[in-house]
């Protein structure tokens, strides 16, 4: 870990490929219980969820429940 993290943390500017995660194995990443999908920034590690329709990370943390909901108004 650099000077710079220590004093401002990660940009997290660089992110692995999206991973989804199906059945109970969802509900042990927080990420994941928010969409289902998640990325990992390769620099620290943190985890965030994605949304695929967007093809964008979720940078703010909604219910898994609100996002569930969402996506489904989507599809109908």
């Amino acid at each position: 870990m650099g000077f710079i993290d220590l004093m401002f943390g990660c940009p997290h500017k660089r992110f692995s490929f999206p991973i989804t995660v199906r059945g109970a194995r969802r509900r042990s990443s927080e990420a994941a219980s928010v969409t289902g999908t998640y990325v990992v920034c390769l620099q620290c590690g943190h985890e965030f969820p994605y949304d695929w329709n967007a093809m964008k990370v979720v940078r703010t943390l909604a219910p898994a429940s609100t996002a569930v909901a969402t996506g489904s108004r989507r599809a109908a």
